[in-house]
């Protein structure tokens, strides 16, 4: 044994007892990865959908019905969503997250290959061309990735300004590395705007300002793009920049005369209605008036929180803001346990991708926000939604199997 091994042993038999101790709860598997996974985040996330697929199936089945279709279809097609979103997510967990690092540019580009696709190739689905239609009639909105390799990126150039290679976290981003991070998000915001969709760069907006806060970026510049959002948005309303929908989902929301007579407004009566209807108990699922005599539109996709007020009412519908609060719970946690500003970053991303995209779509049935087209997270129906929210579980769950604060970490 060399001189380094003999002093070990003697300066610390304790830690040597405790490392043989946790190879022998390895061996026996009592800390085997599937142990250490977040099982109360994965569990919350699978309430949610299942909830969600239900949630669509009474939104959907009597006018399918009505129309001599499958009123099981949307419902067959949420779960397979949801199947092929578990993969993705097992992908996303099994693929060691710091090697990311080195994946970043290519998952980057990638996401920037999809945008430019679906502006020549893509399809015009509710005013946004926002889709690529695949054979057999699959939708995808690459959107969605987009935000996923924001995060990614992001999280890459900052976490490498924080973390050194002997674990020292080195200066906080300074003004260039903000430049870099804003010069990175301003292609894919960039091309999501000619879509247009509008609450997609809301919630982008949102992930940016909330990881450069996160990773400890200059108040002034947190502050300045905040405020500068604030006025960009409004001068895109003053001037007329957006489509006509576009302008009259922003001014019902502002106007309560607007409200009144545009259908963006005649539809947040009609989803206010259907909550109001609930009551404390809700009137029971495939029960509610308003959902399914069909009053509300889009009510499987943007509205679907309405049907759980009505049919779920206040309890239900409560529980469904739990089980995402829960969500947020656990990812704040993870972000926080992460022994690397890398993780700690996809963490933070997560959270106010989820957080921002949820007060939106909530907000918005209720009249308290403008209506953007944002899903509610894990419980609106949409195969792209569902993939790209499932890859950031994945991720999460990559980012607590390897903590290396936690001595069995991978």
């Amino acid at each position: 044994m060399d001189e380094l091994g003999s002093t070990a042993l003697r300066s610390s038999p304790v830690a040597l007892r405790g490392k043989i101790g946790q190879l022998r709860d390895r061996a026996s598997g009592r800390h085997s990865p599937l142990r250490r996974l977040d099982w109360l985040l994965l569990g919350a996330v699978l309430v949610l959908a299942v909830i969600g697929a239900l949630l669509v199936w009474s939104a959907t089945s009597e006018r399918l019905t009505v129309a001599g279709g499958d009123p099981r279809s949307f419902l067959k097609r949420d779960l397979l969503n949801l199947a092929l979103g578990l993969v993705l997510a097992t992908g996303a967990m099994l693929l060691d997250y710091r090697l990311l690092r080195a994946y970043a540019p290519f998952v980057y580009l990638g996401s920037l290959v999809g945008l430019i696709a679906v502006l020549v190739v893509g399809s015009t689905i509710n005013g946004a061309h926002s889709w690529i239609v695949l054979p057999g009639g699959f939708e995808l909105q690459p959107s969605e990735f987009a935000k996923v390799a924001l995060i990614v990126g992001i999280a890459m150039i900052l976490g490498e300004k924080r973390d050194s290679r002997d674990g020292v976290r080195a200066a906080r981003p300074g003004d260039i590395d903000v430049l870099v991070v804003l010069g990175l998000a301003l292609v894919p915001v960039g091309l999501i705007m000619l879509q247009p969709d509008f609450g997609t760069v809301m919630v982008l907006v949102f992930v940016i300002l909330g990881m450069l806060a996160g990773a400890g970026a200059p108040r002034r510049w947190v502050l300045g793009l905040f405020v500068g959002g604030v006025l960009l948005g409004a001068a895109i309303i003053g001037f007329h920049l957006l489509k006509p929908y576009q302008e009259a989902r922003l001014t019902s929301f502002v106007s309560a005369n607007a409200a009144t007579n545009s259908t963006t407004g005649y539809n947040v009566d009609q989803a206010k209605t259907a909550i109001a209807n609930g009551g404390f108990f809700g009137r029971g699922l495939f029960h509610g008036q308003q959902t399914q005599g069909q009053f509300v539109p889009e009510q499987q996709t943007d509205f679907v929180f309405t049907v759980a007020g009505e049919e779920l009412g206040f309890v239900g519908a409560g529980g469904v803001l739990l089980a995402l609060g829960v969500v947020l719970w656990r990812a704040l946690s993870i972000a926080r346990d992460s022994d690397d500003t890398f993780g700690a970053l996809i963490g933070t991303g997560v959270v106010c991708w989820f957080s921002f995209q949820t007060f939106i779509n909530v907000g918005m049935t209720l009249g308290i926000m403008p209506v953007t087209g944002l899903p509610l997270p894990f419980v609106s129906y949409g195969g792209s939604s569902m993939f790209a929210q499932m890859m950031a579980i994945g991720l999460l769950q990559n980012v607590r199997l390897r903590s290396r604060t936690d001595p069995y970490a991978l």
